[in-house]
């Protein structure tokens, strides 16, 4: 019986088919190595030549609040129309900006740049998954001066008799909000660190639209807590985000369509899963009992979806 060998002196179809298909995967190696991927050991960060920027916004001072007219608002508080949500725009407002002072450190200008430049990129580092991006680099940060616009306040009253009354409101959040990072993506197969990927990044946000529910407290609860919801149950949002990417070390890719959809749909996942906050009133729950009741409510709906 003859012998069938893959590898004989005499050129056959088999072998060339083999040395094909392997000259084609050492090409691909090749590019993707040399021409995308940064694998220089003795340089475990190094971040792409693009730095994307922020630009600067033009601050007016026609506002006060940070955006919101208070002349308006106090023009508009005797018109005996319906019951207004400015007072709580307001308010929503004075809270944004303490906030954005603090992560300034109460410091304007460049100096006040930078110490929130540090802390977002502090936060970063602390919560990016170690074994899939390298460290992070912040270049920028801008905070907005703006805050959420609620609008159209209603009440919802539940079919069910023991059911409390909600209220919903229609929020627009209008502001320029960006973040300027670069870093790696690693690769760690076949070995550890075997190639990285250099990735400069811009995330802008410029509006959020979506209703809010807001839950009273259930008087008849064990625990009773004010919930709010977003986005309110039965209903979207509307997520207006701009990315800017570079990927690549020697070869660049600009403005990666797919990656622009991932950010998104992970930021619009992230909304959907913890869109629902908690606020424990004093003296009648805890924190931890509350979290009790939130991990009941969740095997209950995994038990009822699985059934």
């Amino acid at each position: 019986m003859a012998t069938a060998y893959i590898f004989t002196l005499q050129p056959t179809f088999t072998q060339g088919l083999i040395l094909g298909q392997a000259s084609i995967l050492l090409l691909l190696f090749l590019v993707l190595k040399y021409l995308f991927f940064d694998a220089d050991p003795d340089r475990p960060y190094r971040k792409a030549s693009y730095q994307p920027k922020v630009e600067p916004r033009s601050e007016g001072n026609n506002l006060s609040a940070g955006g919101v007219d208070l002349a308006k608002v106090e023009s508009s508080a005797g018109v005996g129309d319906a019951e207004s949500s400015e007072w709580l725009n307001v308010f929503l407002q004075q809270v944004l900006d303490a906030y954005r002072v603090k992560l300034r450190d109460g410091l304007s200008g460049a100096e006040g740049d930078e110490v929130a430049r540090k802390r977002v990129e502090d936060f970063a580092n602390k919560m990016r998954p170690t074994g899939f991006l390298d460290n992070i680099q912040v270049h920028s940060v801008d905070m907005g001066s703006s805050a959420p616009r609620l609008s159209r306040a209603r009440i919802r009253r539940s079919l069910a008799p023991s059911a409390e009354p909600e209220i919903e409101y229609d929020m627009n959040y209008i502001d320029s909000v960006s973040i300027s990072i670069s870093t790696s993506v690693l690769f760690n197969y076949p070995f550890p660190s075997f190639a990285r990927l250099p990735v400069s990044l811009t995330i802008s946000l410029s509006l959020f639209s979506s209703s809010v529910r807001l839950t009273p407290p259930n008087p008849h609860s064990p625990h009773p807590t004010i919930t709010f919801t977003l986005p309110a149950p039965h209903s979207d949002f509307t997520l207006d985000i701009k990315t800017t990417s570079l990927m690549g070390s020697r070869a660049k890719l600009e403005d990666v369509p797919k990656l622009h959809e991932l950010i998104v749909n992970q930021i619009r996942r992230a909304i959907l899963e913890k869109g629902t906050w908690k606020v424990v009133l004093p003296g009648l729950s805890s924190v931890s009992e509350v979290q009790q009741d939130v991990k009941m409510e969740r095997k209950l709906v995994e038990e009822a979806f699985l059934s």
